[in-house]
């Protein structure tokens, strides 16, 4: 018997956004991820994880800091922010950012600079 799944994108938005949000431990999967579209300048602030966080850009372009690092990364590009290293990104290009935000856990934990 298979136990494929698919999740409609709806069900995973986020309330007035164009990002999708999706927590694998409610699906029976190990990972999870933010599929965000993003305006220029838009992104996250400073924060981090205990566990490493993959970005693969699909369109557009992004700025992804990663402790003193700075990335620029295109569509078709991936990079990697290690586990507990505090990271940043925001769509850099003149276009609209879409870009896949894989995060190595069935549940998100995020800690915010500011709020440290």
């Amino acid at each position: 018997m298979s136990s494929a799944l698919a999740v409609p994108a709806d069900a995973i938005r986020i309330p007035n956004s164009r990002t999708l949000r999706f927590e694998g431990e409610g699906y029976g999967a190990t990972v999870s991820f933010f599929l965000v579209t993003n305006d220029p300048g838009q992104g996250p602030s400073l924060h981090r994880h205990p566990y490493d966080e993959t970005f693969t850009v699909l369109e557009g372009e992004v700025t992804i800091v990663v402790g003193d690092d700075t990335i620029v990364a295109r569509a078709g590009d991936t990079a990697v922010a290690p586990a507990n290293a505090w990271h940043r990104f925001s769509s850099s290009g003149d276009g609209v950012l879409r870009i896949v935000c894989i995060h190595a856990s069935p549940v998100m934990i995020q800690e915010w600079a500011e709020e440290s």
